[in-house]
């Protein structure tokens, strides 16, 4: 036994080497033959690192979107009309005041199990500094804003209790706003001009990363750029469209009325009416305490909210979160698809290299022959014909993974797809074409031990 064992490891190196000299002796034949592993290694490396980018991008959005949010935004324009049963005649529209902060109130008290809400109003305006002038848009908010969307402060502080109830002429800036107005200098305590007023800068946000992705798909703005102010600010120093004035009651007037003196004037008077802005709120953001409770309480919300505005549908409800599952969902299914179609270009190739070793045992029946002739055991046969499936499919492997990080990449500059190649789905490929190679070299390499040597020797 202790002979046996001696002479163990010289009797598998040279096996090794014999197989190592046989496919490097046919070498276009070698490649050939792992054409199959290569192209399934880089399909399963690329589809992974497709699947990882779409997973990562749909979680960054999901933490740009909040967890657990619902999403309220007011509709400006409506196209409903109802005919009466009575006349047939079109119904007098109803008035809505809009989504005003009185909706939060009632939502904060009526609607158990929410941890937070955020009113905003969000104004387009303009950022003027040392004669600079740039776009931007006003947000005013409440501290739990910050909260839902875990913004950090890079300088400064948060909005204070006075500062919010008095309306205090103050701001927090977005890190792009910062470099762009203030490159080099400090901006806490400075004051800069947005719209027709100054208002003093208290925080700078920390950059928030936002792809063009998620720009598009989720409405998010690019948050870097937006200036901050409390909501009383806002509503006290800018605009508030909850305020009852001489322009606001004649476009009510127009909305309420049926009919006008002059035929011509109604579609275009009725039109700027609908057109009209009259939500005070520009959004609102609810988040919920336990994830299997969004669908019902959005549709308490609805429910609470039609109330509140007279049956008059002026707003939209959303669950981004619910969204975003489901589109994980879909590409969850996608790849599990194009992993399938991977691991069948794997299973053709370790067919190839069955198909192709069974034809080179054919081939060399004369060298099995002389092999077993001159004293070698059907193991030896069977670890060469072993040891060149595997070292087959083992280039190929290394091949593929090559290419397949190669495909990540180029698909991710080209096509602007997110990708994330991981150690693990190169060892997974890896550790599968390996194991092919090896499970479909058993079937030829037992065929070339079960060989006759003097058959072998005899044969033409």
């Amino acid at each position: 036994m202790a002979f046996k064992l001696k002479f163990v490891g010289p009797r598998l190196l040279a096996n090794l080497y014999i197989a190592i000299a046989a496919v490097i002796a046919n070498k276009i034949r070698s490649l050939l033959t792992a054409l199959g592993i290569i192209f399934g290694v880089a399909a399963v490396i690329a589809m992974l690192a497709i699947g990882n980018g779409a997973q990562q991008e749909i979680l960054n959005q999901i933490k740009l979107v909040g967890v657990n949010n619902i999403v309220v935004k007011p509709i400006i324009e409506q196209k409903e009309e109802k005919l009466s049963e009575q006349t047939g005649k079109k119904d007098k529209k109803k008035f809505s005041p809009g989504l005003t902060i009185r909706d939060v109130s009632s939502i904060k008290t009526s609607i158990p199990g929410l941890t937070r809400c955020s009113p905003e109003i969000i104004l387009n305006t303009h950022v003027i500094r040392n004669g600079i002038q740039r776009s931007s848009k006003l947000v005013g908010v409440e501290p739990s804003y910050f909260e839902i969307y875990d913004f950090q402060l890079a300088e400064g502080n948060m909005f204070n209790e006075d500062q919010l109830r008095i309306g205090a002429p103050v701001c927090i800036i977005g890190s792009g706003v910062k470099s762009r107005f203030f490159p080099t200098d400090n901006a806490i305590g400075k004051s800069i001009k947005v719209g027709p007023h100054w208002l003093t800068i208290v925080g700078i946000m920390r950059e928030r990363l936002v792809s063009q992705a998620s720009i598009s798909k989720l409405g998010i703005r690019d948050f870097n750029m937006d200036v901050y102010a409390p909501l009383q600010t806002v509503l006290i120093r800018y605009e508030n469209r909850d305020l009852i004035t001489a322009e606001a009651l004649r476009l009510v007037a127009m909305r309420s009325r049926g009919m006008f003196v002059s035929a011509s004037s109604t579609a275009t008077e009725e039109s700027e009416a609908d057109k009209k802005n009259y939500h005070q709120l520009d959004r609102l953001v609810i988040q919920v305490g336990e994830t299997s409770k969004m669908q019902s309480t959005a549709e308490i919300l609805s429910r609470l909210l039609s109330r509140k505005h007279y049956e008059v549908v002026d707003f939209e409800i959303e669950i981004p979160e619910l969204l975003l599952k489901q589109q994980q969902r879909t590409n969850d299914i996608f790849n599990y698809v194009l992993g399938a179609i991977a691991g069948i270009s794997l299973l053709v190739g370790g067919i190839g290299i069955m198909n192709i070793m069974l034809a080179s045992v054919l081939e060399r029946i004369k060298e099995i022959g002389l092999r077993l002739s001159i004293g070698a055991q059907k193991s030896d046969v069977i670890q060469q014909f072993l040891f060149e499936a595997v070292m087959i499919s083992v280039s190929g492997g290394i091949i593929g993974v090559i290419l397949g990080v190669s495909m990540a990449f180029i698909v991710s500059a080209f096509a602007g797809i997110p990708t994330i190649v991981t150690f693990s789905s190169i060892l997974l490929s890896f550790g599968v074409a390996a194991t092919v190679g090896l499970i479909f070299g058993i079937a030829p390499a037992r065929r070339a031990a079960n060989q006759d040597p003097i058959a072998s020797l005899r044969y033409e």
